[in-house]
């Protein structure tokens, strides 16, 4: 009896930990730390237009969230090659050999056809149509696109910007709205200083697998001082939600504008580091500082949509 009690122990640790290793796989090879962000951007977009949380939010968001995570798994598949020459991405699923490109694939088809149904059934064709547009984007177009050419992250950009307009057409807004098409921006923009910002951190993992990178046509002081103007523009670009959006709270605006300003004076540093610091492991540390920042500031920005739309409707 009590061998059995053991045997049945033994069985139930190796399920809970296959299941922790099978979710830990899907988790790296469907990057779900980025789809996650993306599945909130679109219930910022959402909240934007709706003012309320519902069911239908919940539902749409996971789909977008399962559509990204799609796309993903395609994207792994499509640079594993890549991925093997770079020393941040080698342990990946499939380079590292641990999940087959055809297990991959019919993953990538579940969850594509899975979160089309749901994006279709639990809002319209529009969201749906913005869905498959951001998949075949990212997957056909940019993923081509910055094998060839260095500023391939400007058009490639547009995959950011898209999952808010599916938050907000699927809560009944329209596509055209300006309050949309400025939060949408604002995710647009972002996405440059993100990526330049990586860049810098792993110029030479992506010069290793052979993509061509901005820092073979700027040095790193231009490059920096060109990611700077593009926070710059980031910062200027979260006024814009406020100023075309309806019963948008006066306390908001207010904190986009400390914010803005936060961001503007605390990631000037990267464009002190040439004049008074030639430490390579000072620079990389300062481009790191404002890749948190960036992502921070984004992050809180979206949060105080919500809360205002949600909780603060006076003007």
């Amino acid at each position: 009896m009590a061998g059995l009690t053991y045997g049945l122990t033994d069985i139930k640790a190796l399920g809970i930990a296959g299941l922790k290793n099978a979710l830990e796989l899907f988790s790296e090879l469907a990057k779900v730390k980025i789809t996650a962000f993306v599945a909130m951007s679109t219930s910022v977009g959402y909240i934007l237009y709706a003012e309320t949380i519902t069911w239908q939010m919940l539902i749409v968001t996971f789909g977008v969230f399962l559509m990204a995570c799609a796309s993903s798994v395609i994207n792994e598949i499509q640079e594993r090659d890549k991925d093997k020459l770079m020393d941040r991405t080698k342990g990946r699923p499939i380079p590292a050999g641990r999940i087959s490109v055809q297990t991959a694939g019919v993953i990538a088809l579940i969850l594509a056809v899975g979160a089309g149904l749901i994006i279709y059934f639990s809002s319209n064709f529009t969201s749906l149509a913005l869905s498959l547009l951001a998949l075949i984007w990212y997957n056909f177009v940019y993923t081509p696109l910055k094998r060839i050419n260095a500023l391939a992250i400007i058009p490639g950009s547009l995959i950011g910007a898209i999952p808010p307009i599916i938050g907000y057409t699927a809560a009944g807004g329209s596509l055209f709205d300006l309050q949309i098409l400025s939060l949408a921006l604002f995710f647009f923009i972002w996405q440059i200083p993100h990526f330049w910002l990586l860049l810098l951190l792993h110029s030479r993992d992506y010069e290793k697998a052979g993509f061509p990178v901005l820092t073979s046509n700027f040095s790193e002081s231009q490059l920096g001082r060109i990611t700077f103007i593009w926070i710059v523009a980031l910062a200027v670009s979260s006024l814009f939600i406020p100023f075309y959006s309806v019963n948008f709270s006066l306390y908001s605006f207010m904190a986009f504008l400390l914010l803005s300003a936060w961001l503007i004076f605390d990631t000037k540093s990267i464009l002190k580091s040439y004049f008074y610091d030639k430490s390579a492991r000072v620079k990389r540390v300062l481009f790191k500082e404002a890749f948190i920042k960036v992502n921070l500031f984004v992050l809180v920005i979206t949060v105080i949509i919500s809360i205002s739309k949600l909780f603060l409707k006076e003007i």
